[in-house]
């Protein structure tokens, strides 16, 4: 960014009984500004929560809150809804430059309004073009990561929303000084940047809590509050970027250094969810590597999750037989498989499924179970939606994908759709990474085209099927607050794919086979949702995408509720 020839910030001293009575001088000027800046503030967040509730738009109603908030969380909040809500290249092209001059225009006005009184202003003109060009910088950097937080809107997994996330949280305190010091890129931010920093996340994440929670009409002056007091936080944060005690570490260019570390701190939660306990290594040890009890009655289809694999090893028990994503052999035995295996179409999964089922029950002449974790889950679940089978009356899903396809983007031959250039930066993200699949794997675009009966009836009863979902409490955070299931859930500690009481979690699933009922809920869990509700990208209405005009069902994000039957 090109320093102009200002200034630095000096301090004046005003005229101390001015500011004491707040009738002339300096102290009206003061007064007048801070008014306003909590006026516009408070003003905006309030708009949008308008414009919510008149759309009856309950799944994003925490949003509004990050409308007036510190950089980044305003542009992040921007760029999510642009990713969802753009039809076409030039649309999405005419809508961001919009989003980033305009940002830097409004910004350029919040830091005139907060500026103390005590330090001498730059000129106006050197103050818009820094703004407009931070915020043009600031678009370019949160990009990746708004279209990250659509892709976990698609495929509906904690680990990818916290990755879009972390960056925000982690250069936050950083980009409080470009807006107003010269020097921006040198120094480490001071301890009450960083606080204050810290604090906007903390309000913003109740304040959309409130905001969901709170009925009706009333989200709007709780989205108010919540802007205001963002206001205090633009008023003291541009105080202490200007009016440091020291600067630490002043000749080192940290913030290029930060904006490197925010990039790379994502990259390593994969491998970190990977050291907690997963599903397949004690679903291997409680079903596949010792006989079921005697008076289980099933026999039991076990479907892993996705990127899992095969090596074609037999179960201890011969009623028990593990689901293979490449099929059967001639005799009936499922096929090993790879990890790769596991991106084929929902569709084909099924199919398979199908196969398995019948030659099972064939050879067994049992009534089947299944046990499916994750991709498995939602094979299953399918599987029970579109080919329902007198033979499989039991269902146990751990972990499963709830309110997946909340977004959309056409496949990669269609130049028009919602979220056209959103999936090309998807496409883009995943192939500089060099991370497998991409988003355009069979079965993401599974995902993508039956995304309304995965918003509404995944987590629903079928007639006479016993279902009950295991949730690791992460779940907690991977969609919008409110109904998300009308069959038993049995909530645990845990991330996706890892529970943590194994020997628990083991026992309870033995009782289900058994016939016994099992559930049980976490007071923390709504909580959670609750606290998510800030950082989830708005969802895109079910009614709005011709792409899903042939699977119409009633829109979650609107009625807060599922398992309604389609009208």
């Amino acid at each position: 960014m090109p320093d102009s020839p200002t200034p630095a910030p000096v301090p004046v001293e005003p005229a101390r009984d001015a500011i004491a009575d707040g009738r002339r001088g300096t102290g009206v000027i003061v007064s007048r500004r801070f008014v306003g800046l909590l006026v516009l503030t408070g003003l905006m967040p309030m708009i949008e929560a308008v414009v919510l509730v008149i759309l009856g738009f309950r799944a994003a109603e925490g949003v509004p809150p990050q409308v007036t908030a510190l950089w980044p969380y305003d542009t992040y909040h921007d760029l999510r809804w642009l990713y969802v809500y753009h039809r076409s290249w030039w649309e999405f092209a005419l809508w961001l430059c919009y989003i980033l001059v305009a940002r830097g225009l409004f910004t350029t006005g919040l830091v005139v309004l907060a500026w103390p009184a005590e330090v001498r202003r730059p000129s106006l003109g050197w103050l818009l073009r820094r703004n407009v060009v931070l915020g043009v910088l600031v678009g370019v950097f949160v990009a990746p990561w708004a279209a990250i937080s659509v892709a976990a809107s698609v495929v509906a997994l904690s680990w990818v929303l916290l990755a879009s996330l972390l960056p925000m949280f982690l250069l936050a305190p950083f980009l409080q000084r470009v807006a107003v010091v010269e020097h921006w890129w040198r120094g480490l931010p001071s301890i009450s940047l960083v606080g204050w920093s810290l604090l906007n996340f903390v309000v913003l994440t109740v304040a959309g809590a409130l905001c969901w929670v709170t009925p009706g009409w009333w989200t709007v002056p709780v989205a108010g509050v919540a802007g205001v007091l963002n206001g205090l936080l633009w008023n003291r944060t541009v105080r202490a970027a200007l009016l440091p005690s020291r600067v630490r570490w002043a000749r080192v260019p940290v913030t290029p250094l930060a904006a490197l570390l925010a990039v790379a701190v994502p990259l390593v939660i994969p491998p970190v969810t990977d050291l907690v306990p997963g599903n397949e290594q004690w679903i291997r040890t409680a079903v596949l590597e010792r006989p079921l009890p005697s008076e289980v009655t099933h026999a039991v289809i076990v479907l892993t999750g996705y990127g899992s694999d095969y090596g074609g090893e037999q179960p201890a028990d011969p009623r028990v037989q593990r689901f293979s994503y490449r099929g059967l052999d001639p005799d009936g035995r499922p096929l090993a498989y790879r990890s790769s295996d596991t991106t084929k179409s929902m569709a084909d999964s099924v199919s398979l499924l199908a196969r398995q089922v019948e030659r099972l029950h064939r050879r067994t002449g049992r009534r089947v179970a299944l046990i499916g974790e994750s991709e498995g889950a939602l094979v299953a679940r399918t599987y029970l939606a579109r080919r329902p089978d007198p033979v499989v009356d039991t269902l146990v899903m751990f972990s499963p994908l709830i309110y997946a396809g909340r977004a959309y983007y056409p496949p990669p031959h269609h130049d028009r759709g919602w979220g056209v250039a959103t999936g090309w930066q998807l496409r883009a993200i995943f192939g500089l990474a060099d991370v497998g699949g991409g988003p355009d794997e069979p079965f993401i675009r599974s995902l993508l085209d039956d995304a309304p009966f995965y918003r509404n009836q995944l987590m629903c009863p079928v007639p006479g099927v016993r279902i009950v979902a295991f949730l690791p409490t992460a779940t907690a955070t991977e969609a919008p607050p409110g109904e998300y299931s009308r069959i038993p859930v049995f909530q645990i500690p845990g991330v996706h794919g890892g529970l943590l009481d194994r020997r628990l979690v083991q026992d309870r699933l033995i009782d289900f086979l058994l016939g016994r009922p099992i559930a049980q809920t976490r007071a923390e869990y709504p909580l959670l949702q609750s606290f998510a509700a800030a950082w989830q990208a708005p969802p895109l209405p079910i009614e709005a995408n011709p792409a899903w005009a042939g699977n119409r069902q009633p829109d979650p994000a609107f009625t807060g509720k599922v398992c309604l039957p389609a009208g």
